[in-house]
């Protein structure tokens, strides 16, 4: 049987996620539901072939990319600059979508700016832009204590996304993952992180406010909702939210991701990142091959995901 590549599993779980939701990004739930996404498909609304990943993908990539190498936040600031200005590691060689705050934030970069105080902090800087790209830092935190993880999540974070809350949301589902690779099951993740987030942020003495924000995640059954009380927006909070409750909600990669693409609105970001977890609890194999066989530049991701391996495992 061949060795487990946890760097597989999750560049592609957020890539395939990612490329669902491409071609129904912005339509609304109800639009959707009149024509489901079921499969991958193309063109939509940007009018791309099947398999194309967005930017969720590629910052997610150039992440990866900085992590094959000794861990340098300046380094994970310059391929951002790369992809947006040069289009590296874009699916067809050129940058289609980019969130508002992710690139006023590698604008300042490319100007010099000290990457840790790069992205937004203010309350309306709460997009899902570095939520999108986090889950490769995984790799790099799994066996650091608990303080560090938080600390280095705070850094690569704030290179887009600086505001307390886009940290935190970050820091929850880099410990879901992180648990999952601990082998328990994701019920027992949802109801173990609901003590340990919250002593932890308590602990930190941050504002109270702010913690009672991820009150679903923390002190009820995000399970129990309904669809309808869920949220697919861009909303970095709604994105957590989904996609937690899309993995409790099924049993596996395929229904997982498409449950994700078919809340409508942020449909790529939802998709990519209840896709990376997926990865990650059922494994690359569990990923329909179809699907795999269908994403932009799939042996550039499948070498990326050795070298990250490699460096990661060494």
């Amino acid at each position: 049987m061949k060795e487990r590549n946890i760097c597989r599993d999750i560049l592609f779980g957020v890539a395939v996620g990612d490329a669902l939701g491409v071609p129904v990004e912005f339509k609304s739930r109800q639009t959707i539901a009149q024509n489901p996404v079921i499969d991958m498909i193309g063109f939509g609304t940007y009018n791309l072939p099947p398999g194309t990943f967005s930017d969720d993908s590629s910052l997610t990539f150039c992440l990866a990319e900085a992590l094959t190498q000794e861990f340098s936040i300046q380094n994970i600031g310059l391929n951002f600059i790369a992809w947006l200005y040069d289009n590296y590691w874009t699916a067809d060689g050129k940058v289609f979508d980019v969130g508002i705050a992710t690139s006023r934030a590698i604008e300042k970069l490319s100007k010099g700016a000290n990457p840790e105080l790069a992205g937004g902090m203010g309350v309306s800087d709460n997009g899902n832009g570095s939520l999108m790209r986090i889950l490769p830092l995984l790799v790099y935190l799994k066996n650091k204590e608990l303080s560090e993880r938080f600390q280095i999540t705070k850094q690569v974070s704030s290179i887009t996304h600086g505001h307390i809350r886009s940290v935190i949301a970050c820091f929850y589902y880099l410990e879901f993952a992180r648990k999952i690779l601990d082998g328990m099951s994701k019920f027992q993740i949802y109801e173990s992180l609901q003590t340990e987030i919250s002593d932890y942020l308590t602990l930190l003495k941050i504002d109270t406010e702010e913690i009672k924000l991820f009150d679903r995640l923390l002190n009820q059954d995000i399970h129990g909702l309904k669809e309808d009380e869920i949220s697919g927006s861009g909303y970095v909070l709604h994105t957590l939210e989904a996609s937690i409750w899309c993995l409790l909600k099924t049993e596996n990669y395929t229904d997982a991701v498409l449950k994700a693409v078919n809340l409508g609105e942020d449909t790529d970001t939802t998709g990519a990142v209840t896709g990376g977890l997926a990865g990650l609890l059922y494994g690359y194999d569990s990923i329909p091959h179809n699907w795999v066989q269908q994403i932009a530049r799939r042996s550039d991701i499948e070498d990326l995901a050795v070298r990250l391996n490699d460096y990661a495992c060494r």
